[in-house]
């Protein structure tokens, strides 16, 4: 685990942490407020977990090449991701404009 420093693998755990955590949060809002758009929302919000969890394990293994093929894999998580927050962000104000 040598190919990052301490200070960047302090950053790329706390975020992976952190994004857990607003999941979490965004769900239990989403539940006391009977609000199902943020239920997507959070869900919207896996792939890039994911794709971080692809990237974090790839530098785990010090970039090795045969594990070469999880860069493309966090690529296209983090497009489907991107992908899904869009469509969970304009579902939300779809929601507030039929709700006003």
């Amino acid at each position: 685990m040598h190919e990052l420093s301490l200070g960047t693998w302090w950053i790329h755990i706390t975020t992976l942490f952190e994004w857990t955590t607003a999941i979490i949060f965004i769900v239990l809002w989403g539940f006391k407020t009977q609000n199902n758009g943020m239920k997507w929302l959070a869900l919207a919000m896996l792939p890039n977990l994911a794709s971080a969890m692809a990237a974090i394990t790839w530098h785990i293994f010090d970039n090795a090449e045969s594990l070469r093929g999880l860069v493309v894999v966090q690529a296209a998580l983090t497009t489907l991701g991107n992908t899904c927050l869009a469509a969970a962000a304009w579902n939300l104000l779809r929601l507030k404009r039929r709700d006003a």
